[in-house]
């Protein structure tokens, strides 16, 4: 049976909930780990957490401030920044544990929080080794790889939103995810049968976002940032990713490690994708966590 805490820690104005998985007793190895973009801690993040787990490292699994299990308005609201926030609240709480080991706390991200981490290791050299799994590293490189139709569409309502927004007005929503040639943010192919594979009847998880995110977004380039790690990167790239610039990814694994896979953004979740890159991860933190030890 997986020993699983539910956790409730502040950040700035809200509540973050969050699962924290512990594996013994004494100060051990934790790893930190939030979803992508608008996802949510029940799209199989637990899987991840329960094989790190396994491998006697506590696990600590949040959810962002407006999304799932935690609190905030507007619901649905994605912001680097406040995401960042709850990244680096998440972190305050995991060092104050008694059961975890301060020198051998990572980070795991993925898709958008995959940048989040490359982000928060750059600046914190405390951090023994990070995960970035499918990362988002540059926003103008999203937004080139976008159809201009749909990257035009969603500016606007960006735009329409923000400027609400100043006027007391109700959050303008757009879908996360559609049929190709919709208004979604998301629209390849494998979009929405893809998220059905990783996302639970009884998931918290909500098929839309606050527009607003697009003005924002284009300017987030976290890696940029990578050259400032110090710690270990391991890099891990689908293939068949049609959702995430595959070139940033590339570059900002120039920095650490790369590991390559043959299969789609989605597929990294579940099965064949799941297990390949689930076993990379390990053995890499293993090996980080061994050069810290030493």
């Amino acid at each position: 049976m997986i020993d699983r805490q539910e956790i409730r820690f502040r950040s700035q104005d809200a509540d973050c909930a969050a699962w924290l998985y512990t594996s013994g007793s004494g100060a051990r190895p934790c790893i930190v780990l939030a979803h992508g973009f608008a996802g949510v801690r029940d799209q199989r993040l637990d899987d991840y957490a329960e094989r790190f787990r396994a491998c006697g490292w506590h696990a600590f699994v949040f959810d962002y401030r407006y999304f799932g299990d935690s609190g905030g308005m507007p619901r649905q609201l994605v912001s680097n920044r406040a995401q960042l926030e709850d990244w680096d609240a998440a972190l305050k709480y995991v060092r104050g544990l008694a059961q975890v080991d301060p020198d051998k706390i990572m980070l795991w991200g993925t898709s958008t929080s995959g940048g989040h981490v490359v982000k928060l290791a750059a600046r914190d050299p405390t951090i023994a080794a990070v995960v970035a799994q499918m990362p988002f590293a540059s926003g103008f490189a999203q937004l080139r790889i976008m159809p201009p139709t749909q990257g035009l569409r969603l500016l606007w309502a960006g735009l329409r939103d923000q400027i609400g927004s100043w006027f007391g007005r109700r959050p303008v929503l757009v879908p996360v995810a559609g049929q190709p040639h919709t208004s979604g943010v998301i629209t390849t192919p494998d979009s929405l049968t893809g998220l059905a594979l990783i996302t639970d009847a009884d998931s918290t998880w909500c098929n839309r976002v606050v527009a607003r995110f697009a003005l924002a977004t284009t300017f987030y380039n976290p890696g940029r940032d990578a050259d400032r790690i110090i710690c270990p990167l391991l890099v891990c790239v689908a293939d068949g990713d049609a959702l995430i610039a595959r070139k940033p990814a590339l570059r900002l694994a120039e920095r650490g490690e790369l590991r390559r896979y043959g299969c789609t953004h989605f597929e990294m979740y579940h099965g064949a994708g799941f297990e390949r890159a689930i076993r990379d991860q390990i053995t890499f933190l293993a090996h980080s966590l061994e050069r810290v030890a030493a």
